[in-house]
């Protein structure tokens, strides 16, 4: 199986046919677990199947963005109390070795009824195009996030975005350069100051991108995982999901 396959047929088990041997078939038994909640190993994820199928968790996959061994699922979950809310938004990375899925980090976030924007959590295009244009945009993406999120050269924004055509999917950022850069502004005055901000993982394919980044805001750590589609060379649409990260984990492997 392609490194797609062998994580939906994981997803597939886990959360809609509850199936544990079908699970463990294809997961290392030393297998990385990185959500918090989880303990790491086989086992730790195994252990989940029995909570989602008793809480009823169902979950909708939007997009599916694969490069090299590791695939991102953009998710929603719905039921997920058991998770911290009915309704949550979510990436998923997989990371597959050797015919197995081996490791796994996501991000979750609840999912409001309103947005700055009007656009919701995971709507929007899923259709992956340009695969020629891959490394192109992904160094297109990675630029932008060290230079303007990162802080290392604000001003080139415009090198890496059409100010007038960003679509936001973030709920609490309006659309356009002028909405980015209000929310910052917003955030800043509320004491929420990014002072760091690493990109641990990038995935493209085609005209999407994916980097999820280690960043401290307001002095706390948080977890950004953002997903962009790129059109003609610049960034034209955002998605992603945010979370603190917190101090006590169900495992030492850290959130990254």
């Amino acid at each position: 199986m392609t490194p797609k396959e062998l994580v939906l047929t994981l997803f597939m088990a886990v959360f809609a046919d509850h199936d544990p041997e079908a699970a463990r078939q294809v997961t290392a038994p030393d297998y990385i677990q990185h959500n918090p909640q989880v303990p790491t190993g086989a086992e730790g994820l195994l252990g989940l199947i029995p909570i989602v199928e008793q809480a009823g968790v169902t979950v909708k996959t939007h997009r599916v963005i694969t490069e090299g061994d590791l695939v991102v699922l953009h998710n929603t979950y719905e039921n997920a109390e058991a998770f911290g809310a009915s309704s949550l938004a979510a990436f998923d990375v997989f990371r597959v070795q050797d015919g197995k899925v081996v490791e796994h980090w996501d991000n979750l976030q609840p999912v409001p009824e309103v947005t700055a924007s009007g656009r919701g959590m995971t709507d929007g295009p899923t259709e992956i195009t340009d695969l020629d244009q891959t490394q192109a945009n992904k160094e297109l993406v990675v630029g932008f996030v060290r230079d303007v999120l990162g802080g290392a050269a604000p001003e080139k924004v415009t090198n890496y975005m059409d100010p007038a055509v960003y679509m936001q999917h973030n709920p609490s950022i309006k659309d356009g350069l002028a909405g980015l850069m209000a929310a910052i502004e917003a955030f800043a005055a509320q004491g929420q100051v990014i002072t760091k901000f690493e990109p641990q993982l990038v995935v493209a394919e085609g005209n999407f991108v994916f980097v999820a980044s280690d960043a401290t805001m307001g002095g706390e750590p948080w977890a950004f995982f953002d997903l962009w589609r790129v059109e003609n060379g610049k960034i034209v649409e955002h998605w992603d999901v945010v979370s603190p990260t917190p101090a006590e984990m169900a495992h030492e492997n850290g959130k990254f």
